[in-house]
């Protein structure tokens, strides 16, 4: 495998020139309009997403909890995550859909802003604070659900422009 010449190689933006970790100065960046989605996976047993699907967990409804949780976690993503600037976030989004054939329920998370900075942090933020309150939810029926595949599917604005996975 070869490596790169340093030259070439994209700078990470939150490390200076010292190794030391930084806040990103955006202050010179447009405010423009950006959106991004993120999406995990909370897979279970058939048995579990039917207990949930009934609205007879212990804990009460699940999904609902976990689509304020998914919110709500948007909106603190800059307390949760050190180096993310604190975002005025116009519209924050929380799908999710139970899906027998994994079985479980894919979440979706879809984060906007007008700007000087994204909002993929915020999505995915969303994204696993909303799995993480499915699964608290029913471990009490189930400990080994997993949560998977959480990651960006799309992003839109800014100067690195439309990006979609």
């Amino acid at each position: 495998m070869t490596r790169k010449s340093p030259q070439t190689e994209p700078a990470l933006t939150h490390i200076d020139a010292g190794g030391e970790a930084r806040m990103v100065d955006v202050s010179e960046k447009p405010a423009t309009e950006r959106t991004a989605t993120a999406e995990g996976r909370v897979v279970m047993s058939n048995s579990t997403l039917d207990l949930i699907l009934s609205g007879n967990a212990k804990k009460g409804d699940v999904l609902g909890a976990a689509r304020i949780a998914g919110i709500m976690a948007a909106k603190r993503t800059s307390e949760l995550i050190p180096l993310c600037h604190p975002l005025a976030l116009s519209k924050v989004v929380v799908d999710i859909e139970p899906d027998a054939t994994i079985p479980g329920c894919i979440v979706q998370a879809t984060v906007k802003v007008t700007g000087p900075t994204g909002v993929e942090m915020e999505a995915l933020t969303a994204v696993s604070v909303a799995c993480l309150t499915i699964y608290d939810m029913i471990k009490a029926v189930e400990r080994g659900v997993r949560i998977e595949g959480i990651r960006l599917l799309e992003k839109k604005g800014g100067k690195s422009g439309h990006y979609r996975a």
